[in-house]
C-alpha cells in the first residue's frame, strides 16, 4: 500500500493530459475500457451518494500501468518500497495497480487518499476497503465491455442493490475463471472476498424478516 498522507481536489486534474498520457502509453482497445469504467464508476458512485469526481477519476486513472513491463513493474515497485510477495514476483502484472497509482501520484500529482487507494485495491481489492473503492473495482470487472453473459449481467444488478453483495459474488467469478486458467491466485483476492461475504451475512443476519 502507498503512503498517503495528503488530499488534493481531484477537479485540479486535466482530463486532457490524462487522456493524451493514455494515447501515447495503451492501446486504444484499453482505453475504450478505461473510458467504460469511468463512466460505471460515476453511475454507481451517483446511486450510492459516493463522490462523483473521485470515482471519475479513480476509474480514468486506474490502468496506468496496465502495459509495463514486468520488468518496470518490478523495478518501480520496489523503488517505491512495496512489499513484493511470491504471487506478485512470479506474476508482475498484478502490480500494475500499486503502479498506476504511483503515476498517477508522480505524474499527474494525485495526492487524494481515496482515490490512490481505488486505483490500488482496483484488481485484488483490500478487507474493509471503502465503498469508492469498492466502486472502482466492480466497474473495472463488470463495465459492458466485459461481456453480457447471464452471469456479468446478474452481477451488474446485484451492484445496484448490495455492494457487499456485489463484491463477494465478482470475488467469486474471478475466482471461478482463474482456477479454470489455472492461474495463480493472489490471497488478497481470497481476503477480499471472504470479507465482503462476512460482511454481507451479518447484515442479512441483522435484517428482521419481514412479514406478509
Amino acid at each position: 500500500m502507498l503512503p498517503l498522507n495528503h488530499s488534493l481536489e481531484s477537479s485540479t486534474i486535466d482530463r486532457e493530459q490524462v487522456l493524451n498520457w493514455l494515447a501515447d502509453n495503451v492501446p486504444p482497445s484499453r482505453i475504450k475500457h478505461i473510458l467504460a469504467v469511468e463512466q460505471m464508476a460515476i453511475d454507481l458512485a451517483t446511486y450510492y451518494q459516493v463522490d462523483k469526481q473521485k470515482a471519475a477519476l479513480a476509474g480514468l486513472l486506474h490502468d496506468l500501468a496496465k502495459y509495463f513491463k514486468p520488468r518496470k513493474l518490478l523495478e518501480i515497485a520496489q523503488i517505491a518500497g512495496l512489499e513484493i510477495d511470491p504471487v506478485s514476483a512470479a506474476t508482475p502484472h498484478l502490480l500494475h495497480a500499486d503502479v498506476s497509482a504511483i503515476v498517477a501520484r508522480d505524474t499527474f500529482k494525485v495526492t487524494d487518499n481515496d482515490v490512490l487507494n481505488a486505483i490500488v485495491n482496483h484488481t485484488l481489492g483490500q478487507p474493509g476497503m471503502n465503498e469508492l473503492s469498492c466502486i472502482v473495482f466492480l466497474a473495472d470487472t463488470l463495465e459492458p465491455g466485459r461481456g453480457n453473459t447471464p452471469e456479468l449481467e446478474h452481477l451488474r444488478k446485484i451492484c445496484y442493490q448490495n455492494l457487499d453483495k456485489a463484491l463477494f459474488q465478482t470475488c467469486d467469478y474471478s475466482l471461478k475463471f482463474l482456477l479454470e486458467t489455472h492461474c495463480l491466485i493472489h490471497p488478497r483476492t481470497i481476503a477480499t472476498r471472504n470479507w465482503f461475504l462476512q460482511k454481507a451475512q451479518k447484515k442479512q443476519l441483522a435484517t428482521p424478516p419481514t412479514t406478509a
